[in-house]
């Protein structure tokens, strides 16, 4: 069998080629590959700076530098999966309640051709219809959600769907194995305790920020990894949930967020589980003139792809002291 292989920069340079994610081929479906990229460009759910709608576009275009091997991990993902950009959701700009179901509809299909998405964001409202999607193919869920916010609000101006509201609907709906799901990085200002405490009071683990400064998270994705085991889990990652110094392309940034390596420490951490899909969401390039952000989300999709099952990675490759 031939894998799809991102196109090299010695072959065209990095400025030209195709605009996909990393410059793979693209289909028109999920067809005959074991994993996807797939865009959302939404941001009718967001509550405060909009943009995000540019989001799947500019993680696309800040992909081109990434090459085909991970050097930290040694993984080759496409040595070993059938990969390929599958484009974006048809969602409706107009009607986010619509545009909810678009996206179930969508994710049904993509699943059941046995890829495991990877979505490139787009507000976060888009994992819960993902999530409806996934249960409905493997069942509840075992979730690991990084992010500055719990988006667990009952609602927001009134409407209950909106991204701040996603992991609330999802519980509501049986997506989510409540002893199994870790929210990891969450700070700021709020309304009341319940704010985090809801998910705790449904069972979860909820890590703040404040217990992440100064460390390695290496610790914890050892213990989160063991918690999980077998189970199917999805990895939900909000890129407001580091801090601005590293981010400051999102709608709803946060101060003393997580560092770019503990960001990394996580979904490395990831490694071994029976992942099932991934988002990176919340890049609004309007507000990041470098484009650092979506540089990072880019690599960060990346890494993802590097920890999906039947990836071989080492993680040990010297000794470090």
């Amino acid at each position: 069998m031939t894998f799809n292989q991102p196109l090299g920069g010695n072959d065209m340079p990095r400025m030209g080629g195709p605009a996909t994610m990393m410059r793979l081929p693209s289909q028109a479906t999920a067809e005959g590959l074991d994993a996807c990229f797939v865009g959302i460009p939404m941001d009718i759910g967001t509550s405060n700076r909009s943009g995000t709608r540019l989001g799947p576009r500019q993680i696309r275009d800040e992909s081109r530098m990434i090459r085909p091997y991970n050097m930290a991990t040694r993984a080759a993902p496409f040595d070993a999966l059938q990969v390929a950009d599958i484009g974006d959701v048809p969602i409706n700009t107009f009607d986010l309640k619509k545009s909810v179901d678009i996206i179930t509809d969508t994710y049904r299909t993509i699943l059941s051709h046995g890829a495991i998405p990877l979505t490139l964001g787009g507000d976060h409202t888009l994992t819960w219809p993902i999530l409806r999607a996934i249960r409905d193919k493997h069942g509840p869920v075992a979730l690991i959600h990084v992010d500055a916010h719990s988006d667990t609000n009952e609602a927001m101006f009134g409407e209950t769907v909106a991204h701040g509201c996603p992991f609330r609907r999802a519980h509501e709906d049986g997506c989510l194995i409540d002893d199994k799901v870790y929210q990891i990085g969450l700070r700021g200002s709020g309304y009341s305790p319940d704010d985090f405490d809801w998910g705790r009071d449904k069972g979860w683990t909820v890590v703040p920020a404040e217990d992440c400064w100064h460390r390695s998270l290496a610790p914890l994705m050892d213990r989160i990894r063991t918690e999980i085991g077998d189970a199917p889990v999805y990895l939900s990652y909000d890129i407001d949930s580091l801090d601005p110094a590293f981010a400051p392309g999102t709608g709803t940034v946060e101060v003393g967020g997580l560092t770019t390596i503990q960001g990394l420490e996580i979904i490395r951490g990831c490694g071994g589980l029976n992942l099932v899909g991934c988002d990176l969401v919340e890049v609004s390039p309007p507000y990041d003139t470098s484009g650092n952000t979506a540089v990072i989300a880019a690599n960060y999709l990346f890494e993802m792809l590097c920890v999906l099952p039947g990836v071989h990675a080492s993680a040990q490759t010297q000794d470090r002291e």
